[in-house]
């Protein structure tokens, strides 16, 4: 499985949130940090404002910062809400009209079980646990 970069620019700007707790960060100084486009890191953090996941304060000063606690933030919420619900493959869409084998094929059942494990697997993990040593990662995003 590949996690789309929306999902990746998402734990990224979670990451640098929680390395700055109660900080307002701005999308500039992430894209800077990381070395990726601000115009991408603008519509994560759109999508994780309206999720709740982080709050945005507009206005000269304003920015972003995570709106919970990181031990909160579980990272199978975030990948799900990332990834979103387009379906696996192709056939298992509402329209699976698409593939001759449809009605017998076992793929979907496989596919979702699998997902299934993913997801609880990130489940077991929070934002906190992705920034555990915060000095090493914050040297690493201020050079």
């Amino acid at each position: 499985m590949r996690l789309t970069t929306f999902s990746d620019y998402a734990l990224r700007v979670l990451t640098y949130l929680a390395l700055r707790p109660g900080e307002l960060a701005t999308i500039p100084a992430i894209a800077a940090a990381y070395g990726i486009s601000e115009n991408h890191l603008m519509k994560v953090a759109q999508q994780l404002a309206r999720a709740g996941v982080i709050e945005s304060l507009r206005g000269k000063g304003g920015g972003i910062r995570l709106a919970r606690a990181p031990g909160e933030i579980s990272l199978g919420q975030v990948v799900r809400l990332s990834e979103g619900g387009a379906p696996i493959v192709e056939c298992m869409a509402d329209d699976a009209g698409a593939c001759c084998i449809t009605p017998a094929c076992r793929l979907p059942r496989i596919l979702a079980r699998a997902f299934d494990a993913f997801y609880a697997s990130l489940d077991e993990y929070t934002l906190a646990d992705l920034v555990q040593s915060p000095r090493g990662l914050r040297a690493l995003l201020e050079r």
